[in-house]
């Protein structure tokens, strides 16, 4: 999808790192974020409570907002799960230097924010869990998919952090779908942003296949 430029233009990776911060923190000014601890999360049954209110999740830097957990009857435990995700993937930082975006651009979507009860092929993925630690690998291929796009089968780490938290179940009704929204950075994110050194928003439905 995107051709990167040797040595990002000479920048250094600490120098991209410094970028994205400075991209992750304009985002969550821009857009009147409240960051909470997970003590507070913790404390608000890992939830967050407020339209605008992220938890920063300190071992992934993940930023974290659950709009709603699903309709399971608990989180996922130890086991093997067929998955459904639908999602927008939106840049967080101008980047037409290499990877040939802007920050705001939508990059990969398979969800209508606007129309939620519009159901659009989801991505397919296998998701295992051992040990409360979790892995996944799209197996949906074809060239609208996210194998496709990143020619990588692994779903990027950013995406399994929630999982931790939401409840999802099978079902065909919008609102009941576990949905999240999330600032992930570079090494949580697709194998592009990874080499590359770029944030990204995501919204987020899981749902049991």
């Amino acid at each position: 999808m995107f051709g990167l430029q040797s040595c990002n233009n000479g920048k250094t990776y600490a120098e991209r790192m410094e970028e994205e911060d400075d991209a992750i923190a304009r985002y969550i000014s821009e857009n009147d974020i409240k960051v909470i601890t997970e003590d507070q999360f913790e404390a608000q049954d890992s939830m967050t409570l407020e339209e605008n209110e992220y938890v920063l999740l300190e071992e992934s830097g993940v930023y974290m907002h659950i709009d709603y957990k699903g309709e399971g009857k608990n989180t996922l435990g130890t086991g093997s799960y067929d998955m459904i995700a639908r999602f927008v993937e939106v840049a967080l930082q101008t980047r037409t230097d290499d990877v040939g975006f802007e920050a705001g651009d939508t990059l990969m979507a398979n969800m209508h924010i606007k129309n939620q009860n519009m159901m659009i092929d989801g991505e397919y993925f296998r998701l295992n869990v051992t040990d409360n630690s979790f892995s996944a690998s799209f197996t949906r291929r074809d060239e609208y998919s996210m194998y496709y796009m990143y020619q990588t089968a692994a779903v990027p780490q950013g995406w399994l952090v929630p999982l931790v938290y939401l409840k999802p179940s099978r079902t065909n009704r919008a609102d009941k779908l576990a949905r999240v929204r999330l600032i992930v950075p570079h090494d949580q994110g697709t194998a592009t942003a990874i080499q590359a050194v770029y944030p990204c928003f995501y919204e987020i439905t899981y749902n049991l296949n």
